[in-house]
Formats: C-alpha cells, structure tokens, sequence
C-alpha cells in the first residue's frame, strides 16, 4: 500500500496484492490492484479497480503535467465521491 496522495479533503492509496495463481508466462509476479480514496470530510471510501482505475490513473498524470493546485486536485477527486457507498470506520 502506497499513499499517492493526502490533503484535508481527500487521501488516495495505491494497493497492489500478489496473485497466488503463480507467475505470467513471462515469469514475473502476477499483481492485482487498485485505488482507495477516501473522502475525509463525507468519512466514505471506494476502492476502484479496472478500467476506473487505469481511467483514473490516466486523468491524474494528465492533471499534473500542468502542475497543479492542491484545490484542482481534490476538485479531479472529488469528482468520485458519488460513488462512495462505505463507510469509514476506525478500529
């Protein structure tokens, strides 16, 4: 688990797991993975994986190449937090 990112308003990790089904044919560890963002303020989460993710990956590099604000970044996130359904909980 990696934290990419962590303002007031959002927090973004990147989660990679190993899969057990063994190595590619290339021989190199299968991973599996995506995104957690959480929205600090609404205090809910969604892990995203897949085409959302790399779809999402793919809006965040395009974004910093124009070196942005912390505000244009929680504004790119929070465009997610519609979909946010789970609750933060602390334990």
């Amino acid at each position: 688990m990696n934290v990419l990112y962590n303002s007031d308003s959002f927090a973004v990790l990147q989660i990679e797991v190993a899969v057990d089904a063994g190595t590619s044919s290339s021989g190199a560890e299968l991973t599996r993975g995506g995104y957690e963002i959480v929205d600090k303020f609404a205090r809910k989460e969604i892990f995203i994986e897949g085409a959302l993710a790399e779809s999402f990956k793919l809006g965040v590099q395009a974004l910093i190449e124009t070196s942005p604000s912390v505000e244009e970044l929680d504004a790119y996130i929070g465009r997610f937090t519609p979909l946010m359904q789970q609750p933060v909980v602390l334990h």
